[in-house]
């Protein structure tokens, strides 16, 4: 992948945030709700209504608050948060560690799943396993993710707890966090305990993100390795005397994984999107769940800078898993 490809894609980017920007503005802007009236009391005088419409630029045209937003964008400011008085940046610092480890938990508990059930299906293909494994990814994928949540919630939180369906971490115990990103700074300073409690809290949200994504993976793995053992090369290591599994293994696979790899880092930027949903149905405190608080509060820069960190992380998936398909596809690197 040569350079050049790597500065077009980037500046192909610019027009995508540029028009998610103005979109995601103008459309908070015109549907109905004052975000002021949100946050004052019930028969606040009209003075003091105005003068806070004037402290956070409401009072201004539409192109003007868009002008000034673009020109703290440039200069790495989201704005304020209206709801919280912070700034916006900092709150999705804040917040973004702890989405971030519940992805990557929920992509690597489906990725492993999703490669032993899509290896067992193409193993046993055409036999009561490979049945199997279809009837229980169709179920996964019926099911949306924020639904299962709730299902683990009822069943393994309150009809029989054995899990938190809370938080991130037992309150009681003792912290003293540096970064954000608790279960890896937990982990290097051996404090075992501490990251036996943020696991505990991460299990089942990890696993409702992570179930539909297990079931697509399996899928097109199977797919991709019934593909690959038709190929020629495949026949020439059955006539050579190898089993079926070492053929799957390290033959097949190989060629399988690159329609998986691809599809995994496709669905990872859908599964940090579906962490809206059951980071709230969790109370867990990451981006997702401060997106839902600032819907709900009407916090406008907010809104408009927690989408513009998925606009920014989508686009830099997108470029990664470009990438990825380059290195193992050697037709399209050599293309």
């Amino acid at each position: 992948m040569s350079l050049a490809y790597l500065i077009r894609r980037l500046l192909m980017a610019v027009p995508t945030l540029l028009g998610v920007a103005i979109v995601v503005f103008v459309l908070l802007r015109v549907v109905p709700g004052d975000p002021i009236a949100m946050m004052i009391p019930p028969g606040a005088h009209e003075a003091d209504i105005a003068r806070l419409r004037a402290l956070y630029g409401l009072d201004r045209p539409i192109m003007v608050q868009l002008l000034h937003w673009f020109s703290d964008l440039l200069q790495g400011r989201f704005g304020n948060s209206i709801s919280l008085r912070q700034p916006v940046v900092e709150l999705i610092l804040g917040r973004f560690p702890a989405t971030l480890e519940l992805a990557v938990a929920a992509m690597a508990l489906a990725t492993a799943l999703g490669l032993c059930l899509g290896m067992a299906a193409a193993y046993w293909r055409g036999r009561w396993p490979e049945a199997l494994v279809d009837a229980l990814s169709g179920l996964a994928m019926a099911v949306p993710d924020f639904l299962w949540g709730l299902l683990f919630i009822l069943g393994l939180g309150v009809l029989l707890p054995v899990l938190p369906i809370s938080g991130r971490l037992d309150p009681r115990l003792e912290t003293d966090f540096h970064t954000e990103f608790y279960l890896a700074e937990s982990l290097l300073r051996g404090q075992f305990a501490l990251a036996g409690s943020i696991l505990a809290h991460m299990v089942l949200p990890a696993v409702a993100l992570a179930l539909p994504l297990t079931a697509a993976l399996a899928r097109i793995l199977k797919s991709a390795l019934a593909e690959a053992m038709s190929q020629d090369y495949i026949l020439m290591a059955r006539a050579q005397g190898f089993g079926k599994a070492r053929i799957l293994w390290r033959y097949a696979l190989r060629n399988a994984l690159v329609p998986t790899v691809t599809l995994s880092g496709v669905q990872f930027t859908f599964l940090l999107g579906g962490t809206v949903l059951v980071e709230r149905i969790f109370s867990y405190p990451g981006i997702g769940n401060l997106a839902i608080g600032a819907v709900i509060d009407r916090d406008l820069p907010l809104i408009q800078g927690v989408v513009l960190t998925f606009a920014l992380l989508f686009i830099a998936l997108n470029l990664l898993i470009d990438m990825t398909y380059v290195l193992l596809n050697p037709r399209v690197r050599h293309g």
